[in-house]
Formats: C-alpha cells, sequence, structure tokens
C-alpha cells in the first residue's frame, strides 16, 4: 500500500498575514510611551527640564499632542520617569561592557571607563542626570540608590573573595559613595567640553585605578 501523497500547503492570503504583522494594542501602546520617552531625553538634553514641554516632545516623536495624556499624567509625570529610564538603560551597557572581567578590579575598571563612554555616546545623559537634581528631586534619589546599591554589592562581593583587604562592613558604604562621588565629579571636569561632549582620557582612568589600588598616604 503506497503512502498518501502530500498536500502542498496552501498559500496563506495577503489578508492574512497582514493580520499577523499588525501590532497589537499593546504593542502599538508601549511603543507610542517609548518613542515619547526617547523624545524627552533629546528635548532635555538639549533644553533642559526647564526648557522641555509637551509640545515639543510630542512633535520630536511624531505624535499627535493629545495622546501626550494618555500615557502620562502630566509633563513632570514624564520628567520624573525619564532618569530611571535613562539611568536602566545605562546600567546595562555598563554591566554588558565589564561582564568578561576576570577580576573585581579589572571589573571596576572596566565599568569605570564604560561609564564614560556612555556619556560619550549619549551626551542627553548628563544634563538629565544632574538637572533632575533640582526638577526631578524623587527621581534623581531613587537612581542614586539604584546605583549605590548595586555598587555595594559589587563590593561585598569584591571582600567575599579576598579582593578587598584591612575594610569593615560598615565601611562599604563608605567606599561606594567615594566611588560614585569620583565619578560624579571627574564626570564634570572630564566628560565635557564647554557645553560638548568630550573624549574622557584614558589616564583619569589610570589614575583612579591606581588611587583604588594603592591609595594616596602610606
Amino acid at each position: 500500500m503506497t503512502s498518501p501523497k502530500p498536500q502542498k500547503p496552501k498559500a496563506k492570503s495577503q489578508k492574512t498575514t497582514a493580520r499577523k504583522l499588525k501590532p497589537t494594542r499593546a504593542e502599538k501602546a508601549a511603543n507610542t510611551r517609548a518613542a515619547l520617552l526617547d523624545a524627552a531625553v533629546d528635548v532635555v538634553g538639549e533644553v533642559g527640564y526647564l526648557g522641555a514641554m509637551v509640545s515639543l516632545i510630542t512633535t520630536r516623536a511624531g505624535i499627535a499632542q493629545g495622546t501626550f495624556y494618555n500615557y502620562f499624567e502630566s509633563l513632570q509625570d514624564l520628567l520624573d520617569q525619564l532618569l530611571p529610564t535613562v539611568g536602566r538603560f545605562m546600567l546595562d551597557y555598563i554591566q554588558d561592557r565589564s561582564v568578561t572581567a576576570k577580576t573585581e578590579a579589572e571589573r571596576e575598571e572596566k565599568r569605570f571607563q564604560a561609564y564614560f563612554s556612555f556619556l560619550e555616546e549619549h551626551p542627553a545623559y548628563y544634563r538629565i542626570l544632574y538637572e533632575a537634581e533640582v526638577y526631578s528631586a524623587e527621581s534623581s534619589r531613587q537612581h542614586r540608590e539604584t546605583v549605590a546599591r548595586g555598587l555595594r554589592r559589587i563590593l561585598e562581593r569584591a571582600r567575599s573573595a579576598g579582593e578587598i583587604v584591612e575594610c569593615e562592613p560598615r565601611e562599604l558604604e563608605v567606599l561606594t559613595y567615594m566611588m560614585l562621588g569620583a565619578r560624579h565629579y571627574l564626570s564634570m571636569r572630564y566628560s565635557r567640553d564647554g557645553d560638548q561632549p568630550a573624549k574622557f582620557p584614558k589616564w583619569v582612568s589610570k589614575a583612579y585605578m591606581k588611587f583604588l589600588a594603592k591609595g594616596i598616604y602610606q
């Protein structure tokens, strides 16, 4: 008995294909919200929090102004979500560029360099970060605490591995904020040339790591 001849699959109609490719309502909403946030990053990067307006953001996003309020209660609501959104993107960027390190010290050097590479590639973040302290204080506090918690966990891991010596557990928080303070002030000094982003000097990273490895007093 011979096997039945396989039937040729029926061609899908253009109508069926188009229906499957059409984004769902939830996908469209997510895309619109993301477009508004992306536009807000550009606008705030150019004119600051104080100069940002709903009309500027919606025009940049190519979205009707009335649509804005379907996604955010107010302009301040969007601005309060701006730093946490960009901050998560920044942390992922740094993580991707430090994951191959063999030791915690090497990983810190890669993280430090990645932070300044991020500022160079995404110059709007610099203004968002520093102006948020005034115009979106709660989001600035949340972002600072998120970054500090992550760095504190990294230092705890380094201490457990014996890569940090002569350090009491309570001193890890001090080290955390010393390292964050270094990023803060070094970015103010070396990541900008006037109002424009600047190439971060490699020797600054070397000096930073020398300080961490040896300190300055004997």
